[in-house]
């Protein structure tokens, strides 16, 4: 159980990391966990609602979602912070 979340985590990390080096950000580790996460979670619903499969467990796919949530995340951030 602990080792799952762990590793959800540090998946969270690569995810938020990657999203922020494409969108041309640093962030601290904590807020790449917290951007890789929530990502994951928009990236996720935006799959579904578009009829993408992919597997939700460990892989490339389920990476590449967080990644895509991530980035849509800090594209909206950015907005409202012009706002």
């Amino acid at each position: 159980m602990l080792l799952n979340l762990v590793i959800w985590v540090l998946f969270g990390a690569l995810a938020g990391w990657i999203a922020a080096k494409v969108m041309g950000g640093e962030n601290t580790l904590l807020t790449n966990i917290i951007l890789g996460i929530v990502g994951a979670i928009v990236g996720g619903f935006v799959a579904g609602a578009l009829g993408i499969k992919y597997d939700a467990g460990f892989s490339i796919e389920s990476l590449l979602v967080a990644v895509v949530g991530a980035i849509i995340v800090i594209l909206i951030v950015r907005l409202l912070r012009r706002a």
